[in-house]
């Protein structure tokens, strides 16, 4: 499936660097660094969101074959099945694949590495189960992108996305979060309602 990427690649390799400096001046990139609402589809978003938060939403076969991982490492074990097995229209909003692992930067949120480092794992088992012609995990990653294609048809995003991000930089400690300033710490105040505040968001 990734035959064009590599391709694309492999055809940089023979390009004159003159020519690639040259289009990559030409690039337009917004002047600000933080990631905003209009930078993002918030309808892809929130339906990635709600199946990796909701239980009934995914694909049966994708929750036996990825049980034990939880809400955030689905979450963001969807974004990068998308960014795998995603067609090119469905790159328009490159920003929203942030909310996968965060950034380095903190920005949209530090980069939660306990969902990191499972991510990471899942994809491993995935591919050594594949060259050994088991491909059962595989499946289930696809299926991810799938289900929030299907649930994605009819939804309707209601909620902000700096609400989204301001919960996910309040939780990041939760998940290991880490910005090159250091760990995230939890907040003074814990919110005594401490529910998923992502799907009421989306």
């Amino acid at each position: 499936d990734a035959s064009p990427t590599r391709s694309g690649i492999l055809q940089l390799t023979d390009e004159k660097p003159v020519h690639i400096i040259q289009e990559a001046r030409s690039l337009k990139m917004p002047r600000h660094h933080d990631v905003r609402a209009k930078d993002v589809n918030l309808k892809r978003l929130g339906a990635i969101l709600a199946v990796a938060q909701n239980k009934e939403l995914r694909d049966f076969e994708s929750l036996l074959l990825l049980e034990g991982l939880g809400p955030r490492t689905l979450q963001s074990l969807t974004l990068v099945s998308e960014v795998i097995h995603g067609t090119q229209t469905r790159f328009s909003d490159p920003a929203r694949f942030s909310f996968a692992h965060g950034g380095k930067d903190g920005h949209p949120f530090p980069v939660p590495t306990y969902t990191y480092d499972e991510t990471i794992e899942t994809l491993t088992k995935a591919i050594s189960k594949a060259k050994l012609d088991r491909s059962d995990k595989n499946k289930a990653i696809k299926g991810l992108t799938r289900s929030s294609q299907k649930h994605e048809k009819n939804f309707v995003p209601t909620g902000s996305l700096d609400d989204l991000i301001d919960k996910e930089r309040r939780d990041a400690w939760k998940y290991g979060g880490r910005t090159v300033m250091g760990w995230a710490k939890p907040p003074r105040k814990q919110i005594k309602n401490n529910q998923s505040t992502q799907l009421s968001l989306f």
